[in-house]
């Protein structure tokens, strides 16, 4: 399949699992099109962008090492993404890299990712929890960030500063997962 044609099938992709799900099974049979994919989901302004988004967070579920020859791409990119619901999916695949990295278990991840791609990480993630993005991406930025603090010192004390400014105007899903976040944060630096 072709960047073309994988492009064309995107275009039969909407919302429903199924059909995400039906898309993200092609890409796990065919690995070698993670990178054409992640190049129309980079294609910002493009309205298909979206759908390659979604393809590419359920394929990083199943699959989160179909991602890793492509970090650098990934990483590069993440800060231009700005349709909500492209956003979105990019948060939860960071969010999986994270709890990955960060794993207790030993695993390929730790071993090939960069500071830099762990910076690029970190950027894109305060961008999301302070912008005017839905809930779901702040909170997969939380715990992103959380997870990051581990290593970079100087997250946490932001990260509590955010989430306490930002508390009194949040839903209530926000707050449930700023109680959460503040809650570990209190206890990891008692």
């Amino acid at each position: 399949m072709t960047k073309e044609e994988l492009y064309k099938a995107l275009d039969y992709v909407n919302h429903s699992r199924e059909k995400r799900a039906e898309m993200a099974d092609l890409i796990t049979r065919n690995p070698q099109l993670v990178k054409p994919l992640m190049q129309i989901a980079f294609d910002v302004d493009d309205p298909i962008s979206n759908r390659a988004c979604w393809v590419l967070e359920f394929t990083a579920k199943e699959n989160l090492p179909f991602i890793y020859p492509h970090l650098d791409y990934f990483t590069a990119n993440l800060g231009r993404v700005h349709f909500d619901s492209a956003v979105r999916p990019m948060a939860k695949i960071c969010e999986y890299l994270t709890k990955t990295y960060f794993s207790k278990q030993k695993n390929e991840l730790q071993q090939i990712m960069t500071e830099s791609q762990l910076e690029q990480i970190t950027s894109a993630c305060f961008d999301w929890l302070i912008g005017e993005h839905k809930v779901a991406t702040k909170a997969y930025s939380m715990t992103s960030l959380w997870l990051l603090g581990h290593k970079y010192k100087w997250i946490h004390p932001e990260l509590k500063i955010i989430l306490e400014q930002s508390y009194a105007e949040g839903s209530a899903a926000y707050k449930a997962r700023a109680r959460d976040i503040l809650a570990k944060l209190k206890k990891y630096s008692a």
